[in-house]
C-alpha cells in the first residue's frame, strides 16, 4: 500500500501556536482554505483510491476539495485524530507546557510508550488507534491511500512505524500545513518512508507547534 498522510490546512490555532487536540476544534484560516484547494493539484500524481479524514473540522474541511476532484468519500476515522493534550490543552507551544508535550509523544515513538500526557493518552492507547485505522486501510485492497491527520500524530506514527527513519529524524523535520510523509508497506511486512514534505528519503512556514521541531518548544 501507498500511503500518503497529509497535515491539515492553518487554523487560528496555529498561527497562535496552541495545543489544540480536542474534537471538533477550529476550522481553516483564509490561507488554510488556500491550502486546502490547492491540495489536489499538489497531489494530482497519486492514484488515490481511498481518502480518510481525522473527525476534526481542519481535517475535514482539507479533504473536501480533493474529495470532490477525485469522486471519493471522506472515511471519517477517530483513530486517526490529533495526539490528546490532556491538561496541556491550549498551551502555547513555546512554554514549559508545551515542551512537556512534544517530549512526551517523540517518547512514545522511541518505545517509552507507558508515558501519558498528564489529563491525556498513553502512547500505548494513541499509536494503537492510529494503527487501527492504518490497518484498515491496508484491508481494503486500495493501492494508494491518502490520510488527513495531524501534524504530531503524523511524525510520531510514523517514526514509531517506519523502519528507515528514527525519532530523531522526525523531530527535527517541521510539517507544515498541508505537508505529506509518503511510505510504502503494509501493517504485517512495515513501512518505509519514500518522501517527507517533498524530500526524498534515503534509506538508513505558518505552523503550530505540533508541526515544528521538539527544539522549537524549548
Amino acid at each position: 500500500m501507498r500511503l500518503i498522510l497529509v497535515r491539515h490546512g492553518q487554523t487560528p490555532s496555529n498561527v497562535h501556536r496552541l495545543l489544540d487536540t480536542a474534537v471538533p476544534g477550529p476550522g481553516l484560516t483564509p490561507l488554510g482554505h488556500r491550502q486546502a484547494a490547492a491540495l489536489p493539484g499538489a497531489l494530482a500524481h497519486e492514484d488515490i483510491r481511498a481518502l480518510y479524514a481525522s473527525p476534526f473540522l481542519r481535517a475535514r474541511l482539507t479533504a473536501a476539495p480533493l474529495a470532490r476532484a477525485r469522486g471519493l468519500d471522506v472515511i471519517v476515522r477517530d483513530g486517526i485524530r490529533e495526539l490528546a493534550a490532556g491538561d496541556l490543552e491550549m498551551r502555547r507551544g513555546d512554554t514549559p507546557e508545551g515542551e512537556r508535550y512534544l517530549r512526551t509523544v517523540f517518547a512514545w515513538a522511541a518505545g517509552e510508550t507507558g508515558l501519558r500526557v498528564p489529563g491525556g493518552e498513553s502512547g500505548e492507547e494513541a499509536l494503537a488507534r492510529y494503527d487501527a485505522v492504518i490497518a484498515e486501510a491496508a484491508a481494503s485492497g486500495a493501492g494508494t491511500v491518502a490520510m488527513v491527520s495531524h501534524g504530531a500524530a503524523i511524525r510520531v506514527w510514523t517514526a514509531a512505524r517506519a523502519g528507515n527513519i528514527d525519532v530523531a529524524y522526525a523531530a527535527a523535520r517541521p510539517l507544515a500545513n498541508t505537508g505529506a510523509v509518503i511510505l510504502e508497506g503494509s501493517p504485517s511486512t512495515g513501512f518505509q518512508v519514500l518522501t517527507w514534505a517533498g524530500a526524498t528519503v534515503v534509506p538508513a512556514g505558518e505552523s503550530g507547534p505540533a508541526g515544528e521541531p521538539v527544539e522549537a518548544a524549548g
